[in-house]
């Protein structure tokens, strides 16, 4: 297994060969991991936030009705396609493509108050996990959630899901962020952080 972040080409092919590589409109796990992810935002509604992996754009949609603005990120163009179809009629929702972390979109400091990074960080090599972590700081208002979703059966990619949300969380304490909400599943976990908040 390399440590290396996988390229964007990767994930290029993968939406050329298949619309929707990894069943997000239609596989159980997926409707039961959105439906998780749903309920660990409390019930909050949120001015501003900020999507990182969204691919064809099915929890963008699920999320748009609980936020003012979203902006959401992937890699490949042929998934923002899609996304962008399913997502016309939200007109606060927008889009940016670019490779993590380096693509990061250019945002005001403290502008998101959610930050969603789904099925995304076990992609990244732990160098680029600790980058996209600071980009993300840079950008959480005081009061922001950062909800973090990862796969964590086996894999062959750059980090585990464990290993990828654990970087990141680590990385989080640096500036007071701790977990106040996590949750483990038969293949994934979900964990919320907030600011200065120790939780499970």
């Amino acid at each position: 297994m390399s440590r290396e972040s996988w390229p964007g080409s990767i994930f290029a092919r993968l939406y050329e060969d298949h619309p929707d590589p990894w069943g997000f409109e239609t596989r159980e796990y997926e409707r039961r991991k959105y439906a998780r992810t749903l309920a660990a935002l409390g019930g909050r509604h949120f001015d501003f936030a900020l999507e990182l992996g969204c691919s064809i754009g099915v929890m963008t949609a699920e999320l748009a009705s609980c936020c003012d603005r979203i902006l959401a990120v992937d890699v490949a163009e042929a998934a923002l396609r899609r996304a962008r179809t399913r997502c016309r009629d939200w007109p606060a929702v927008s889009f940016h493509q670019g490779q993590l972390p380096d693509a990061f979109p250019a945002l005001a400091s403290g502008s998101c108050d959610l930050i969603l990074v789904s099925e995304l960080l076990y992609f990244l090599s732990p160098e680029d996990i600790g980058l996209l972590a600071d980009r993300v700081l840079a950008v959480r208002r005081p009061d922001a959630s950062i909800l973090l979703v990862n796969w964590t059966g086996e894999t062959n990619t750059p980090c585990t899901g464990d290993e990828a949300a654990d970087l990141f969380i680590r990385h989080c304490r640096i500036a007071a962020m701790e977990k106040d909400f996590s949750e483990r599943h038969d293949s994934y976990r979900i964990d919320r952080l907030a600011n200065g908040i120790k939780g499970a």
